[in-house]
């Protein structure tokens, strides 16, 4: 039952992506119209945003559709890392966005334009009503998921984008002040380079097979080391398969003379790792004191890796 109240859950979730994605195209278009027609640039930025954020969102609903396809031989891992890849590629287009939006702001500043600032609030407070909409959609999905949560910051950015330029063509119709808009975009452009550089750097670790955020490898080491049958351990690995797994690995080494404590041992090591750690997938390797392991100085934390030159690659001793 629980596997079927999943996938309800999961049916239940694209469906608001999918209708998160509708909303956004349609504002989109409306907005590009409406912000020619009025010659504003925040109108056109927004709507350039909300373009992004429907795209987006597109490329979330697919990874999730990837992601939850079973481990096979091409991917024995599984796809989970779909959202991962969908995260980065999310996150720079906010990038490329956000660094567009600022040089059109500056052309603005050397050669401004009128701009009709009541087209500009009439389309920006629909576009705050959609990007609200969005923003509840997705919310609640972004929360255990960076996939989601990277169409999430695209969607509660523009939210934040469309009372930028409400408040700027409030003050072109009030007094006349064009300058508002591009300094508005140029606003608009630094939230969201901010937000975008603020979280890339989470799915880049993680496709880097980086340790977990949150995981103190020396701590999880010298908690091993306290194990008792454990003499010692090298060739040490910690990485998170996606947001909710991590796995582990590592080269366990004996006592000389502990007869059949292996099993005991690698039970307990388990139960270490899963109980105070959170770690659910461990992988060993048993050896002996003395025993080779094809490593005349093993490093504690990763191995020796041949580089490109053949240099042996550094690591970590304790």
């Amino acid at each position: 039952m629980s596997g079927h109240h999943h996938h309800d859950t999961a049916i239940a979730g694209d469906r608001r992506v999918l209708w998160s994605v509708a909303l956004n195209v349609a504002l989109t278009i409306a907005q590009i119209i409406a912000g020619i027609f009025a010659g504003s640039l925040a109108l056109i930025a927004d709507a350039l945003h909300n373009l992004s954020d429907a795209i987006s969102l597109a490329i979330a609903y697919v990874a999730r559709k990837i992601a939850r396809r079973p481990a096979d031989e091409a991917m024995t891992f599984g796809y989970v890392r779909a959202e991962i890849i969908a995260a980065l590629i999310n996150y720079t287009t906010l990038i490329i966005v956000g660094a567009y939006l600022a040089v059109e702001a500056v052309l603005r500043f050397v050669e401004p334009s009128p701009v009709r600032g009541w087209i500009v609030v009439i389309v920006a407070g629909v576009a705050l009503a959609v990007d609200v909409v969005t923003v509840l959609l997705t919310y609640a999905l972004s929360k255990e998921s960076m996939n989601i949560r990277a169409a999430f910051v695209h969607n509660l950015a523009d939210a934040l984008a469309s009372v930028g330029v409400i408040v700027a063509g409030t003050l072109i119709i009030v007094f006349g002040w064009y300058i508002v808009d591009p300094i508005v975009t140029l606003i608009i452009s630094g939230y969201v380079l901010w937000q975008a550089f603020s979280e890339i750097g989470g799915s880049i670790r993680m496709l880097m097979l980086g340790t977990p955020p949150g995981l103190d490898i020396n701590k999880l080491i010298d908690a091993l080391r306290d194990i008792e049958g454990v003499a010692d351990l090298h060739h040490v690995h910690a990485w998170a398969i996606d947001e909710n797994n991590m796995a582990f690995e590592a080269h366990i080494v004996l006592p000389d003379g502990s007869g059949g404590s292996e099993d005991a041992v690698k039970r307990r090591i388990r139960a270490l790792v899963h109980d105070r750690f959170g770690i659910r997938h461990t992988t060993l390797e048993v050896e002996r004191l003395g025993e080779a392991c094809g490593d005349d100085d093993p490093l504690v934390i990763g191995h020796h890796v041949e580089t490109s030159d053949r240099q042996p690659s550094s690591g970590h001793r304790h």
